[in-house]
């Protein structure tokens, strides 16, 4: 059996004349990804690692997220594969994934995360919102065995707002 914990990175700003992978979080992403994080805190267990985007608002999410789970940063790989906004790089990476994890959490973008959802998960989704997070456990021993699996968990920032 395999985990999969997939968050997209948190609301960007496009206010700042930089290349897209060096966009910031804005204040509305970090308010989201705490409370994305502190939900999941509360009902899960740690990954054993965890991958990331090169973005910086990949990253920046990514280490907020941890921080607030109390996981350390230092298991952090980060992959070029994972940016990717079409699917399939990101589909092609997971499968890549050592097999000795078996609990394991990503760190990216979309369209390719939503598409990933609609791929391998047992619920359909519109859109995977910024800071929004699934778990999947997939019923195989090997990531390059990758087939549909079920959808766990799925927390939205805007359904954990007062």
């Amino acid at each position: 059996m395999k985990k999969l914990t997939i968050i997209r990175h948190a609301k960007s700003s496009w206010k700042h004349n930089v290349r897209d992978l060096d966009r910031p979080i804005k204040k509305r992403g970090i308010t989201d990804i705490t409370a994305v994080s502190k939900e999941f805190k509360i009902k899960y267990l740690h990954p054993e690692i965890v991958f990331s985007s090169p973005a910086k608002r990949a990253l920046d999410t990514c280490s907020r997220f941890l921080k607030n789970i109390e996981f350390s940063y230092n298991n952090v790989i980060i992959s070029p594969e994972i940016y990717d906004f079409g699917g399939n790089s990101l589909i092609d990476f997971i499968k890549s994934i050592d097999d000795k994890y078996d609990n394991v959490m990503l760190f990216g973008h979309n369209h390719a995360l939503t598409f990933f959802v609609n791929t391998y998960g047992d619920n359909y989704i519109d859109n995977l919102p910024t800071s929004g997070l699934v778990i999947f456990e997939f019923n195989i021993d090997n990531w390059e065995d990758l087939k549909p699996g079920k959808i766990i968990e799925l927390i939205i920032p805007k359904n954990l707002r007062d």
